[in-house]
């Protein structure tokens, strides 16, 4: 690599990943628009970057790790700024699609509130060291005072390093999932030594020690003090190890309230990528379910967690993958009686071919959540040029400081 002399530019806009951009372009992370910086050119890249003149959303970063570690890219931003920004971001991709919408006040997740983190754990000559790696980088960054995780994940960090101790290869980080349930830390590893005698009393001795409500290693269960469960409404469900779980309870709770404000009064919901029952079982206390997923394990647990329930509607589950099968008007409108209102909330890809089937059903009522607000607007333009229209969006930042923006929107039927 051939260092240039520093050359000083302006950020015109931040890129969807955080970066700031300026004119060529040009990506300086961790700047705002308007700000005159200097740096060293990195093919479109701007490094050894000084802040010549600072924008008035620059404030000082709230946690002591943020220059080192890679977890968060917007501290540096005040929080009334990245709002804007993640608002703004969603109505860019529903305006390149020809679309405007109602939006409400965006919902953010308060510090120390996610209730899940992969760690990298490497083991050093003196033990192990446990954290996130560095902006594109090899580096683990320790992080005890991290702002982003609740207290309790941070209190499983020598947990993970544990693990390292005594499952690690020297060569590569082990990969420790946690996550917090009602009853305790579920645990889940990868990249670690493949399990062997020694190996497993081992572990059984650290889920003794620590009380973890699970530990997985792999694909294989190590062990079990009690199931991990999450609550879902008045259910209690336990995903399996690893499976997708909304970052905060708080983030979840507005999902949800969105959620059930787009369904209504409906008595009859269909849930497409229903997951593990986040919106299923919620919705049952006033309306029969079908829950529609491709993984058969996370459908098991939601059949288990409706089933040991108490006071909720029927529920029944359906193994499917929807992007290359999406449910047809046929199954949309079963025995003639069709459902009210659909729930939607489908990975980053979006649901295009779910769309035109939920089109071509005339559905009443759809709650859309998306994770990805260009995939969401291509989808909401399908539904809109087939009858619906947009009544309002909700934009929700569980993902703190980073550029990941979520969100939940109501779409009605109108011909």
């Amino acid at each position: 690599m051939t260092h240039e002399a520093r050359l000083t530019a302006t950020i015109q806009r931040l890129g969807h990943q955080g970066d700031g951009i300026a004119d060529g372009p040009l990506f300086a992370p961790r700047t705002l628009p308007g700000e005159t910086v200097s740096g060293i050119r990195d093919g479109n890249q701007l490094t050894d970057i000084r802040i010549e003149t600072p924008s008035e959303a620059r404030v000082q970063a709230p946690c002591r790790h943020y220059k080192s570690c890679g977890g968060c890219q917007l501290q540096h931003a005040a929080d009334d700024f990245v709002a804007d920004w993640k608002v703004g971001i969603v109505q860019s991709a529903l305006s390149a699609q020809g679309l405007t919408a109602d939006f409400r006040p965006i919902h953010t997740s308060p510090p120390q509130s996610r209730r899940r983190a992969t760690l990298s754990v490497r083991r050093t000559k003196k033990g192990a060291m446990a954290g996130f790696h560095g902006r594109a980088s090899d580096v683990i960054t320790q992080i005890p005072d991290c702002q982003l995780l609740s207290p309790e994940l941070i209190a499983a960090i020598p947990v993970a390093e544990e693990l390292a101790m005594v499952g690690a290869s020297r060569k590569a980080p082990l990969s420790v999932t946690v996550t917090l349930s009602e009853v305790g830390l579920d645990v889940l590893v990868a990249n670690g030594k493949p399990l062997d005698g020694q190996l497993r009393i081992d572990l059984a001795r650290i889920v003794d020690a620590h009380g973890l409500a699970r530990l997985s290693w792999e694909d294989e269960l190590i062990g079990m003090e009690q199931p991990p469960t999450q609550p879902s409404g008045p259910a209690h469900v336990c995903p399996p190890p690893g499976a997708f779980l909304q970052a905060t309870r708080d983030g979840e709770a507005a999902l949800l309230a969105a959620v059930e404000e787009a369904v209504g009064r409906a008595k009859r919901v269909v849930d497409l990528f229903a997951g593990c029952g986040t919106f299923s079982l919620p919705l049952a206390r006033n309306a029969e379910v079908h829950a529609v997923e491709g993984e058969r394990p996370m459908l098991a647990a939601l059949d288990l967690g409706w089933r040991q329930a108490k006071g909720l509607k029927k529920v029944t589950t359906e193994t499917r993958d929807l992007f290359r099968n999406p449910l047809l008007p046929v199954d949309l409108n079963p025995f003639g009686e069709e459902y009210d209102a659909a729930v939607i909330d489908p990975p980053r890809a979006g649901a295009e071919a779910q769309s035109v089937q939920l089109v071509a059903a005339k559905t009443p009522s759809i709650a859309y959540v998306s994770c990805n607000p260009v995939t969401f607007a291509r989808d909401a333009k399908i539904l809109v040029d087939g009858g619906y229209q947009l009544n309002w969006v909700q934009v929700v930042d569980q993902f703190r400081w980073s550029s990941h923006t979520e969100l939940a929107a109501s779409f009605t039927y109108v011909g």
